[in-house]
């Protein structure tokens, strides 16, 4: 019985390890708060400035703005009045440029947790940034 408590134990920890994040400061983590019909609301922490912009699938820029906060940005859009299609949220800080995609269908929005892309600036490696294990 207890060989099997102890392997029970060893297997949630296992389980549990396998979603954990480390995060070093500089780099930032978009998480999709909620997703309501045509409405998302997402944060990023780990940084107080951003430069958000939305996209079509053809590369036409349609909104963008500076975005700022205390402990972190957190954001609300609503996509009521774009049509269906697939679309792509830019988020630039001082470290790296990510794409994130957003696709709109009948009465729901979805935005993609994972990017799509990363591009690092001059200056920053990969190397020492985040490690995420799945």
């Amino acid at each position: 019985m207890k060989k099997i408590v102890k392997l029970s134990v060893v297997a949630a920890l296992l389980f549990a390890g396998t979603s954990i994040y480390a995060i070093d400061g500089k780099d930032y983590v978009l998480h999709v708060i909620k997703e309501n019909g045509k409405e998302i609301t997402f944060g990023l922490n780990n940084t107080t400035k951003a430069y958000l912009s939305i996209y079509d699938a053809s590369g036409n820029l349609i909104y963008s703005e500076k975005a700022s906060g205390k402990h972190g940005i957190l954001r609300t859009f609503s996509f009521e009045e774009f049509p269906e299609g697939t679309y792509f949220l830019e988020i630039e800080d001082n470290v790296k440029t990510t794409k994130h995609e957003i696709t709109i269908t009948n009465n729901t929005t979805v935005l993609s947790a994972q990017a799509v892309s990363s591009v690092y600036k001059a200056g920053f490696s990969a190397e020492n940034t985040s490690v995420a294990v799945r």
